[in-house]
């Protein structure tokens, strides 16, 4: 039995992989934002749940203190940012590079002396550094530097090993499943696999990289080859 930890586990592609690997039978803590429905989301799925806001790094520490163990570690929390530079919300940026650059990195410095030489990380990014959108600005940015994050922290936490899965569009997300139909058949029809990525397949992307002891340092894309055409 394993113990996992899953940053941002109560909602979308977080929570589905808590649950995997709750009925896998793991040990699984995931947090959200909100105590009670963190509590409320962990509680039915079998895990244990945990109030952390990764805006607020300088709180993290004291949220992950009770957790005692850690042999897997996702960083699957993320916030919805539309920004661009003509229109530029300050407030909005810093919101969103603090969560992931700096809440992100202060997890794994709280819970690094909780791990072991055989754990592992994986830290979620996303397409919109290489094909950005209106609106993308911070986000694009940002997950970008997420694929720096995981150099960095593969080589200075060697041996644990880091890697980070960066999702397209994934079609049966809460996200994406309520956009237009020609929204998400215009991008079908440019994926040479001919179907959207899904959050199966993305929780069996973090899987493997928690799971394949050779792969360390990758930045991996879910997308159905997206990126070809």
């Amino acid at each position: 039995m394993s113990s996992v930890v899953v940053i941002g586990g109560t909602a979308g592609i977080g929570h589905a992989f808590a649950r995997t690997r709750v009925a896998r039978g793991d040990e699984v803590v995931l947090t959200g934002r909100d105590a009670h429905r963190a509590g409320t989301v962990a509680k039915e799925a079998g895990a244990r749940g945990i109030a952390l806001d990764l805006s607020r790094p300088r709180e993290i520490a004291g949220a992950l203190a009770g957790v005692e163990r850690v042999d897997h570690l996702v960083l699957a929390g993320i916030s919805r940012d539309q920004n661009s530079v003509t229109e530029y919300d300050i407030e909005a940026a810093l919101h969103l590079v603090t969560l992931k650059l700096v809440g992100y990195t202060e997890v794994v410095h709280t819970l690094l002396p909780r791990m072991a030489e055989e754990s592992a990380v994986v830290i979620f990014g996303g397409q919109a550094k290489e094909r950005p959108y209106p609106g993308a600005t911070t986000v694009a940015t940002v997950n970008a530097g997420v694929t720096g994050l995981v150099r960095t922290l593969a080589t200075e936490l060697a041996p644990i090993r880091v890697n980070a899965v960066h999702p397209g569009i994934v079609g049966d997300s809460p996200f994406w499943a309520g956009k237009p139909a020609e929204v998400l058949e215009d991008v079908r029809a440019r994926t040479p696999s001919g179907r959207l990525a899904r959050m199966a397949d993305v929780v069996d992307a973090v899987d493997f990289l928690l799971r394949n002891t050779a792969v360390n340092g990758v930045n991996l894309a879910v997308d159905g080859g997206w990126l070809l055409r």
